[in-house]
């Protein structure tokens, strides 16, 4: 269930274990073009997560595990009625979902299990961030739940430095907020642990990876990432399996973490609690969570994974040459390099033997491309200093207190 890079590389890994399997997304996805999609017969050309339980009702198929691969989709596997849990089992986290999915719950979860973590601040409101003290060199704007921001803005959220440039971005927000600080670095700073925690609260596989490359360059996704071996985040590794066992975690987990070169901590940023965008990439270094969740759900036993490959390059080609593009001029790369490096390195979710769904994503992206490009400039308007006020409420910082995280 769900849509994307997340579903293409999920039923890439489940073909190759040899595990049928159908997908319930939207009609306009380019994953419908791929040899191996087989459409739910559910009759809705659009499936909402909110449909979920009549569908699961009324579906002709006695009983099947279910692969939720975005948060929208995970809350409505973890809240289905105990009746078709039986039915339609899945390994996921269940009551622990909801703090996962929801990003100032999970800030604060952090805070109070002393886990490092970026300071993290809700605002409530634009007279609030009017007024708000930035001890950040950079900042992010994040929303608290990033499926419902990024399907309206097409974005994770916006950096800013300063109040200023806070208030200007206020027309883009839904209030509640997060203000949350980021971690300076470049994206090689940025490290994942992946794996799998079964049913019995046994952590079978883990898997350390190391972006390199990212788009945006500062808040967005990984373009190439490597395989590291899990002594380069040890400290990250004790801190994420402690974290994992109190919230009596079970499922696939992807914990993001960003280096701080500052103090020397391994800070997490996240954990998606379902399927990513790498998750191919695992597989083919020898940790397979898809078939382990599978296993799981259906009360059989998972083996545990003791290694993998280390120093293996996967890339999601269409960003990276975005990427490039972007840092040519500072990194010097050529673009020789860059397809030496693409020759050398995996591809997911996109492959040779399966064109259909690169060729339509590409052509989605040259549409999408042209049309902004088309599209008319708005006139040049003089901004407000605070879109809620001529100018910020005369409060001051020390007589307005933030919930912090």
């Amino acid at each position: 269930m769900g849509s994307g890079v997340t579903l293409l590389a999920v039923l890439n890994v489940l073909r190759e274990a040899g595990i049928p399997a159908y997908a319930l997304g939207p009609g306009s996805d380019f994953v419908r073009h791929s040899r191996w999609y087989r459409a739910l017969p559910v009759g809705l050309s659009n499936p909402q997560p909110a449909d979920l339980p009549e569908l699961l009702e009324k579906l002709a198929i006695e009983e099947a595990v279910l692969f939720p691969c975005s948060d929208d989709w995970l809350r409505a596997v973890a809240h289905l009625p105990a009746s078709l849990s039986r039915r339609f089992p899945s390994s996921t986290p269940g009551a622990s979902v909801d703090t996962l999915v929801d990003k100032w719950r999970f800030a604060e979860l952090l805070r109070g299990f002393q886990v490092p973590h970026p300071r993290t601040y809700l605002v409530s409101s634009c007279e609030q961030l009017a007024v708000h003290h930035f001890e950040f060199e950079e900042a992010i704007l994040k929303p608290l739940s990033s499926v419902d921001f990024a399907s309206k803005r097409g974005v994770k959220g916006y950096m800013v430095r300063n109040r200023i440039e806070a208030l200007a971005a206020v027309d883009k927000l839904d209030f509640p907020i997060m203000l949350q600080e980021f971690i300076p670095g470049p994206p090689n700073c940025g490290y994942f642990l992946d794996g799998f925690r079964d049913s019995g609260g046994q952590v079978r596989a883990l898997f350390a990876r190391r972006r390199l490359r990212m788009f945006p360059s500062k808040l967005g996704n990984s373009t190439v990432t490597a395989s590291v071996p899990l002594s380069e985040m040890q400290a990250a590794v004790v801190l994420l399996d402690s974290l994992l066992e109190k919230i009596a975690y079970r499922g696939i987990f992807s914990a993001e973490f960003k280096h701080d070169e500052r103090d020397g901590l391994f800070k997490l940023i996240e954990i998606n609690a379902r399927p990513w965008w790498y998750v191919e990439f695992a597989q083919r270094c020898g940790v397979d969570v898809c078939s382990m969740a599978y296993r799981d759900a259906r009360g059989l036993p998972v083996d545990e994974v003791h290694s993998y490959q280390v120093g293996r390059r996967c890339v999601f080609a269409p960003n990276d040459l975005r990427a490039w593009k972007t840092e040519r001029h500072i990194r010097g790369v050529s673009l020789w390099s860059l397809l030496e490096t693409w020759a050398r390195s995996d591809s997911t979710p996109f492959h040779w033997n399966d064109p259909g769904p690169a060729l339509h994503y590409l052509a989605s992206s040259v549409t999408s491309f042209v049309r902004s490009k088309l599209a008319p400039t708005p006139s040049p308007t003089c901004k407000q200093l605070s879109p809620c006020n001529q100018r910020p409420p005369s409060v001051s910082p020390s007589q307005t207190s933030f919930p912090q995280a």
